[in-house]
C-alpha cells in the first residue's frame, strides 16, 4: 500500500483518495473487481481518507462547513446530496433531488441549513430532515450567493437581473438590474459585504447592499468576446481575482481599474474556480506571500499573488468541476467528472487537518510513485465482425457478452477457446513458423569462410562489398596495374565510395533494407535503368557473353544462374568507382 505522489517545482503533492481512472468502470466489472480485491492484502490495507467519498457517475460541487466538521457535496446520477462527517471519516447521509445541482451555499455553521440552485429553475431550501421549501425563479440560474446580514439569497442567471430572495421575510425582493445580458458569477465580499457580479460581456460590477446601486465596475481586459467565468474576493476586502472564459486570471486592487497581475492557465479553457490562500505561518511552511488557486477543467494551479511565480500544479485524470481547500490546511477536495472524488495533500501549503493528523506520518512512510494499472486484463474486446468470425454471434444479448462502445467484452478464456475452435491449425502453423525461425537463426550463427549475401537486395549488397574492398574501380587486372592506371582523382573517388559503403553496411538504420522484402530494389524498372546506365550496359554485356558461351558449348548444358558474374576489363575506365546504389 502507499500514497501516490507527484512533484512540481520540488513541491510534493500526495493523492490521499481517488483513483487514476478518468471514467467509471462498467458495473459488472466493478462488482467483480471488488470481489477479487477482498483477498488482496495491499488493497484491504490501503489508505482511504473518507469512506464512500464518491458518486455513482460524477461530482459537481463540494463545500466545507464553517465549523470545520462536515463536508457537503452534490453529484449525479441520480442527482443527490451527500454529507460527510470528518470525525467519523465516513458519509453521514445522502439525499436525492429532482434535478441536477448547479450551485449551493451552506447557510448555517453546520450542514443543517443549505440552499441549492437546480437546473430546472428551482431554488431549494434544505434542513436536517428534508427539503423544506422550493421556489422557482423566472430565468435559468448560473450562480448563487448568500448575504447573511440581510438574509438575502442572490441568484444570477441568463437575464440581466440578479434575483433576491429574502429568507427572513419569505418573499422575493426587488431584483438588481445589471448592464449585461447575463450574470455568470455572484460573490459577496467577506470584509465589507460588497456584491460582485461577473457579467457575460467580460466585465464586473460592484454593488453596495445598503443602497442597492452599482458603485463601480471593471471593463473587460483583452480577450475580445471572453466572459467572466469566476470571481473571488480576498479576506482583506481589497483584492479581487477575476477569471475569464479564455483561461486568464486577472488580479485587481479595488482601488484601481487596471489589473496588477495577469496569469494564463495555458489551456484556453474557462476558469472554473478561484480562491485566495492566505499565508500560513507555523512549523510547516513560511509563505512569503498570498497564493491564488485557479482551476479549469484540465488542471489546478497555485501561484504567488504578488510575484506570479508558480508554486505547484495538479492535473487530475478527470475533468475538474470544483475545488475546495480545507481552511487552515494543505488538503484539497476536488469534484470532477469521475465517480470517485479526489483528495490531494500538499504539506508545503499547510498542515494536515486536525481530523486527519495521521497524514503527517503517512506521507513520507507510504510514498509511492503513481502507476497505471489496467483493469481489463481478464477480458478481450471484440467487434461484431470478430464475434461472427469466431462463431459467437448467437451470444449477443446474453450475460456472457458485455456490450461496450462499438463492440463487446468477452472473457479471455472463452475467447481463447473460441479462437482455437475456429482455427484448429493455428497452433500448428505457429509451431512450424517458430521452427523455421529457429532454423534460420541457427544457420545465420554458423561460421562461414565466405561472405554471405542477404536474400533481399543481393546485387546491391555485392556492389557495396566490392566498393568496401576497393575492387570496384578495377577490372580483372591486378592491383599494381590498377594503381598505375588510376589517377589521384579516381583514387579519391574510390576511397569515398568505399567509406560510403562501409557506413551503409555497418549502420543498423539500413539493416531493414537487406532483410525486409518491402525494400527490394527492382532493377528491371525503367527509372532504375535511367539512373544506373553504366550498370545496365555492363549487365547487357555479361548477358551477351553468357549467350555466346552457351552457343559455343554444344556438348553440355550450363546453367548461367550458377556462373560467376563476368568482369569486363574494358569497363575499368574510372566510371565503376562511382557506380552503385548511391550513384
Amino acid at each position: 500500500m502507499g500514497l501516490p505522489s507527484t512533484s512540481t517545482n520540488n513541491v510534493k503533492v500526495y493523492t490521499v483518495s481517488g483513483s487514476s481512472l478518468s471514467r467509471k468502470l462498467p458495473d459488472w466489472l466493478a462488482r467483480r473487481k471488488k470481489r477479487e480485491l477482498q483477498k488482496d492484502i495491499e488493497w484491504t490495507s490501503r489508505v482511504e481518507l473518507l469512506q464512500d467519498f464518491e458518486f455513482p457517475q460524477a461530482s459537481l460541487k463540494v463545500r466545507t462547513t464553517a465549523d470545520g466538521n462536515f463536508c457537503m457535496a452534490t453529484g449525479v446520477y441520480k442527482p443527490q446530496i451527500r454529507v460527510f462527517e470528518y470525525s467519523d471519516l465516513s458519509m453521514k447521509f445522502e439525499r436525492h433531488t429532482d434535478s441536477e445541482n448547479i450551485d449551493f451555499q451552506i447557510l448555517s455553521d453546520d450542514w443543517t441549513k443549505s440552499v441549492h440552485l437546480q437546473t430546472n429553475r428551482a431554488v431549494e431550501f434544505h434542513n436536517e430532515g428534508q427539503m423544506h421549501y422550493r421556489v422557482r425563479i423566472p430565468r435559468f440560474g448560473r450562480s448563487l450567493a448568500y448575504h447573511s446580514p440581510s438574509c438575502d439569497v442572490l441568484v444570477g442567471g441568463a437575464g440581466n437581473e440578479v434575483f433576491r430572495i429574502n429568507i427572513d421575510q419569505g418573499r422575493f425582493m426587488t431584483p438588481m438590474a445589471t448592464q449585461a445580458k447575463g450574470v455568470n458569477v455572484v460573490r459577496v465580499n467577506p470584509a465589507h459585504q460588497l456584491f460582485g457580479f461577473g457579467l457575460e460581456d467580460g466585465g464586473v460590477e460592484f454593488w453596495d447592499p445598503r443602497v442597492r446601486t452599482c458603485i463601480g465596475s471593471l471593463a473587460p481586459q483583452g480577450d475580445d468576446g471572453a466572459e467572466t467565468s469566476a470571481l473571488a474576493f480576498r479576506q482583506d476586502g481589497l483584492g479581487a481575482a477575476v477569471g475569464t472564459s479564455a483561461g486568464h486570471v486577472l488580479l485587481y486592487d479595488l482601488r484601481q481599474a487596471r489589473p496588477w497581475q495577469i496569469k494564463d492557465q495555458r489551456f484556453g479553457l474557462p476558469v472554473r474556480v478561484l480562491e485566495w490562500l492566505e499565508p500560513t505561518r507555523g512549523v510547516h511552511v513560511e509563505a512569503p506571500e498570498a497564493r491564488v488557486l485557479s482551476a479549469d477543467a484540465r488542471s489546478i494551479k497555485l501561484w504567488g499573488a504578488t510575484s506570479g511565480k508558480p508554486f505547484t500544479a495538479i492535473e487530475p485524470a478527470a475533468a475538474v468541476n470544483d475545488v475546495c481547500v480545507v481552511p487552515g490546511s494543505g488538503l484539497m477536495l476536488v469534484a470532477g467528472e469521475s465517480s470517485e472524488m479526489q483528495s490531494y495533500f500538499v504539506p508545503q501549503l499547510g498542515p494536515a487537518p486536525r481530523w486527519a493528523n495521521f497524514l503527517e506520518n503517512l506521507t513520507e512512510e507510504m510514498e509511492t510513485t503513481a502507476q497505471q494499472h489496467s483493469v481489463y486484463d481478464d477480458y478481450k474486446f471484440v467487434t461484431r465482425r470478430e464475434l461472427d468470425s469466431l462463431g459467437l454471434g448467437h451470444l449477443v444479448g446474453s450475460n456472457v457478452l458485455k456490450p461496450y462502445m462499438h463492440g463487446f467484452f468477452v472473457d479471455l478464456r472463452l475467447y481463447e477457446r473460441a479462437k482455437s475452435i475456429a482455427n484448429p491449425f493455428a497452433y500448428e502453423e505457429y509451431r512450424l513458423r517458430r521452427v523455421q525461425e529457429k532454423l534460420a537463426e541457427a544457420r545465420e550463427s554458423r561460421i562461414r569462410a565466405t561472405t554471405k549475401l542477404p536474400k533481399v537486395n543481393r546485387a546491391l549488397a555485392q556492389r557495396l562489398l566490392k566498393l568496401q574492398k576497393g575492387t570496384a574501380a578495377g577490372a580483372d587486372a591486378d592491383a599494381g596495374d590498377s594503381e598505375k592506371r588510376l589517377g589521384g582523382k579516381q583514387r579519391k573517388k574510390a576511397k569515398a565510395a568505399a567509406d560510403t559503403a562501409t557506413a551503409v553496411l555497418g549502420d543498423d538504420r539500413f539493416k531493414a533494407m537487406f532483410a525486409d522484402a518491402e525494400f527490394e530494389v527492382d532493377e528491371e524498372e525503367t527509372e532504375f535503368k535511367q539512373l544506373h546506365t553504366t550498370s545496365t550496359r555492363r549487365q547487357q554485356k555479361n548477358q551477351a557473353a553468357a549467350a555466346r558461351a552457351d552457343g559455343d558449348s554444344s556438348d553440355e548444358d550450363v546453367d548461367i544462374r550458377q556462373m560467376p558474374v563476368a568482369e569486363n576489363a574494358n569497363d575499368s575506365d574510372g566510371d565503376d568507382s562511382d557506380d552503385g546504389f548511391y550513384q
